[in-house]
């Protein structure tokens, strides 16, 4: 009898991960991650006593992926950089994004970086110095709900055709600069 292969837990959570990715988090199962790895459910069971447990370490994977595309330099401008990260990973991972942001599956709030970092990465760009944290959090808002809809639009096939990354870019950073004038003529006002 030939001895039974050996997963590590990192090889069950990558098979997982690969499942979300493609299925999306809810259709994983531990029969699902077994054939993917080409095994039977019993070194799954070994690592991860439920398929909950094992669904929350591949949330801990999302997040780390979500995070080194946060902490990559896209460009010179740190909060451009936030809004590239989110159009990346809904360009790499539409069907995870889909589930995730368009669903407002409940694992969400899970992976969300802390609203204090990213306002952070707001106060380092030169375009948004002097802002309050008010100001700088109407920006926020603003501009996520306009990354998220380019995002929707681009995983469901709704841009241009031929629109690329560089041009994506280019429209956020253009809608960014708009936003900012916005708030920093209301401030001039007040």
């Amino acid at each position: 009898m030939a001895p039974k292969k050996k997963f590590s837990e990192e090889q069950i959570i990558a098979a997982a991960f690969d499942v979300a990715k493609l299925e999306g988090l809810d259709q994983i199962t531990i029969r699902k991650v077994a054939e993917r790895m080409g095994s039977s459910i019993a070194p799954i069971y070994v690592n991860f006593t439920e398929v909950e447990e094992l669904k929350r370490a591949v949330m801990r994977k999302i997040r780390d992926v979500s995070e080194r595309m946060l902490e990559t330099k896209y460009s010179a401008d740190p909060f451009l950089n936030v809004g590239i990260a989110s159009l990346k990973f809904a360009r790499e991972y539409p069907v995870l994004f889909r589930d995730l942001v368009m669903n407002n599956h409940p694992y969400l709030k899970e992976i969300q970086s802390p609203m204090g970092n990213i306002l952070e990465r707001m106060k380092q760009s030169p375009n948004l110095q002097g802002l309050s944290d008010e100001e700088l959090m109407s920006v926020l808002f603003k501009m996520q709900v306009f990354q998220i809809g380019l995002s929707v639009m681009d995983v469901n096939g709704r841009l241009p055709e031929g629109m690329n990354d560089e041009q994506l870019i280019g429209l956020m950073e253009s809608m960014g600069n708009d936003v900012i004038a916005a708030v920093r003529k209301q401030k001039n006002r007040g």
